[in-house]
């Protein structure tokens, strides 16, 4: 793949909300209307890591960086091998690439992936209207052929779109069928739940020193007992965490194992429910890689990367659950522990793609956690 300038005319395209509210743009993706829910991600960097997050299924991703795709793509970069987000909103694109590392034109990336894109909206009027009334559906529309966009079409096809609260998404970006990664005898043998994983979450674990078996979202804890593993993963994910209730059930039964686990973003989630806590969905989530949260242990603060729409419930947590990080922006939180069993999980992407590593050090934890119990066995 070559960078370089794919600069065409363009067409005219609009976002259209729920609620009527229409944002005039162009084309610069893939021709045809998507809809989905409409969030904003504040990060500054890392592009091509958010629009290949599992975790964006079935939403519309606005980026508050204004400028977008100047560093084009590349193969390193990919977090998944295909693209689950429905649209993307941006201020202003670049249609060239100019970077040592770049593959290929995020232009040339979105229409390979068929990915519906605008541009030349005001991101951040739009990104003060989602905080200000909540993320709602969205349709982004462009034009075809000599036709004219009908706004309210759009609106009416954002209106039926189907809300995330209740929608069961690990199962549908999950791989299908088992696979290793970058097994090469190393120290402990882990198998990890793929809620929608991305590729930096097992990069990090093969180096501190992990096996890695991926496991489809729907595996019984009875199959993954089978594979004897020394820790198990639940890894991150989209959706509504209280409609995966398959995994929940096989959670239940690990804890049971005594089994060190830990859990991540939607994988979090899934284990404060299979311990009897509660979820919900936020007014806009938090979706970006500055977010302060702070350690309760021992009071220190970390800047974490962030991407949920759902967070655990504070009121009625079960005894057998600790909050062990809370977020600086409102108070949510963002850090469990089970207080019996060897569990932990973070609502943010300690892996850090894109983001800060000042949380990568919760793998080391899960280490700490495996050792406990070799040590216990031996």
């Amino acid at each position: 793949m070559q960078a370089g300038d794919t600069m065409k005319e363009l067409k005219a395209a609009v976002l259209v909300l729920a609620d009527g509210t229409v944002f005039e743009g162009v084309s610069v993706g893939h021709e045809g209307h998507v809809c989905g829910e409409v969030v904003f991600n504040t990060s500054q960097v890392g592009y091509q890591e958010m629009l290949t997050d599992p975790s964006y299924a079935q939403q519309i991703l606005v980026f508050t960086q204004p400028h977008i795709g100047n560093v084009g793509v590349n193969v390193e970069d990919m977090e998944a091998k295909q693209v689950f987000l429905q649209g993307v909103v941006m201020r202003s694109f670049s249609h060239s690439a100019s970077n040592w590392r770049a593959q290929d034109t995020l232009q040339n990336f979105l229409q390979q992936h068929k990915i519906t894109a605008i541009s030349d909206i005001d991101t951040r009027a739009l990104t003060q209207h989602l905080r200000q009334h909540g993320s709602q559906n969205g349709c982004i529309m462009t034009a075809q052929g000599d036709e004219t966009i009908d706004n309210k079409k759009a609106q009416q096809l954002a209106r039926e779109f189907p809300s995330l609260l209740g929608l069961d998404l690990a199962k549908e970006v999950s791989t299908k069928k088992p696979y290793t990664w970058d097994a090469n005898n190393k120290t402990y043998n882990i198998v990890v739940y793929d809620f929608g994983v991305k590729q930096s979450i097992l990069n990090c674990l093969a180096n501190v020193g992990c096996n890695i078996t991926v496991v489809p979202a729907q595996t019984t804890a009875q199959e993954v007992l089978a594979l004897k593993p020394d820790g198990i993963v639940l890894s991150n994910g989209p959706g509504d965490p209280a409609a995966c209730t398959y995994a929940i059930a096989a959670i239940q039964e690990l804890l049971k194992a005594n089994i060190p686990i830990m859990a991540i973003c939607l994988g979090h989630q899934l284990l404060a429910l299979a311990t009897g806590a509660k979820t919900q969905k936020m007014k806009y989530g938090h979706h970006g890689a500055n977010h302060p949260v702070q350690n309760l242990k021992n009071g220190d603060v970390a800047i974490s990367s962030q991407n949920h729409g759902f967070v655990v419930a504070d009121n009625n947590l079960p005894s057998c659950l600790r909050v062990t990080y809370r977020s600086l922006f409102d108070g949510s939180i963002a850090g469990i522990e089970h207080t019996t069993a060897p569990a932990f999980g973070f609502q943010g992407h300690p892996e850090a793609g894109p983001g800060p590593i000042e949380l990568t050090s919760l793998f080391k934890h899960f280490i700490s956690l495996m050792q406990v119990a070799h040590a216990k066995k031996n």
